[in-house]
């Protein structure tokens, strides 16, 4: 099986395995698209930066459904097969696999963000090397569900389900404001 870098995949869906990945992260829950989604992002971002020294780290995101372990939610049918406010998400960023909880934290300082607030929890969190189905995503948001689809078909012509959460990979940092048709994203899925 081939082996992936963390940061790419191409525009027709794959199965490989990708490396194992330490980030920073911070947990939340409901809709994508959010002010609470977006300040969160923020925060993460300032964070790793003073930890990685990028002005702009790559921002990725999981998702899952509390309720999933009933009834697993389909690749193609992630964000129509259940009420998307109840969605669980973790904002992460990739740091060095060496990174401590304690230099996790002087980076928040040096950060100051704006968007932090004192009852948010960052700490780390590491995604072992796993087998995936992916596929790069180009152009807005609401277009993904064709994306998806077509990364659903490929999995089942695979015989793998998902087996983890669902993962985007947003390689081209985001606002709200910031138009969508140029925007990449690797839509990831670990399956088994």
């Amino acid at each position: 099986m081939a082996v992936a870098r963390h940061l790419d995949a191409p525009d027709e869906p794959e199965l490989v395995r990708v490396p194992a990945v330490t980030y920073a992260s911070i947990s939340g829950s409901g809709s994508p698209g959010t002010d609470e989604f977006y300040r969160k992002m923020a925060l993460i971002g300032a964070i790793a930066g003073q930890v990685t020294g990028e002005a702009s780290p790559v921002i990725e995101l999981q998702y899952w459904y509390p309720e999933e372990g009933s009834a697993p939610v389909g690749i193609a049918d992630f964000y129509t097969s259940r009420p998307v406010p109840t969605l669980r998400y973790r904002v992460l960023a990739a740091v060095p696999g060496s990174t401590t909880t304690m230099e996790l934290a002087a980076a928040r300082a040096r950060a100051a963000s704006r968007a932090d607030r004192i009852e948010d929890v960052i700490d780390l969190c590491d995604v072992p090397e796993q087998v995936v189905v992916q596929v790069m995503h180009h152009g807005p948001f609401s277009e993904e569900f064709a994306t998806l689809e077509r990364l659903g078909a490929f999995a089942d012509e695979q015989g793998v389900g998902r087996s983890g959460p669902h993962h985007e990979i947003h390689l081209d940092g985001f606002t709200r404001e910031t138009p969508q048709g140029a925007l990449r994203t690797i839509l990831r899925d670990p399956v088994h």
